[in-house]
């Protein structure tokens, strides 16, 4: 296995190379990785609503050693991360970070959240410090 600190430059090096063949190479393949976790997660989401995004973000929070908070409310689940591990290690690197590398996780997430019934709002904030906002909401249903 790839350990993940030379994973995410690796990642961070493929993100680069889709982007000069076109931006549209970039975000498909995005979106075969949302195809690919949505496989495991679509069904999980949509049964379990807000609640099973803030028991998969609280793993991924754990597992990955992110710093950051989760909340959960009737109107919405919010991931805020304090500190990307992800991003944090493509920063320190000799190799420049892709500038597009923040937009993979909307880039998987929000297909998977959308198919699931939900809605994705998304705030990077910033490409240069490793923190942004995931907030997911249930679609409003009509008469409801």
């Amino acid at each position: 296995m790839i350990p993940s600190d030379h994973f995410v430059r690796f990642y961070n090096e493929v993100f680069k190379a889709l982007e000069n063949k076109g931006e549209e190479h970039l975000v498909a393949y995005w979106r075969e990785l949302g195809r690919v976790q949505g496989l495991e997660l679509t069904e999980k989401f949509r049964a379990g609503g807000l609640h099973a995004c803030h028991d998969y973000w609280k793993v991924i929070l754990k597992e990955e050693d992110c710093k950051g908070r989760l909340t959960l409310t009737d109107e919405y689940f919010e991931l805020r991360m304090d500190k990307c591990p992800s991003l944090s290690k493509v920063l320190d690197n000799d190799a420049k970070a892709s500038e597009r590398y923040c937009d993979h996780c909307p880039g998987w997430i929000e297909p998977v959240i959308k198919s699931a019934g939900m809605r994705l709002v998304y705030d990077i904030e910033s490409r240069s410090e490793p923190h942004c906002v995931l907030r997911v909401y249930l679609e409003k249903r009509a008469g409801g």
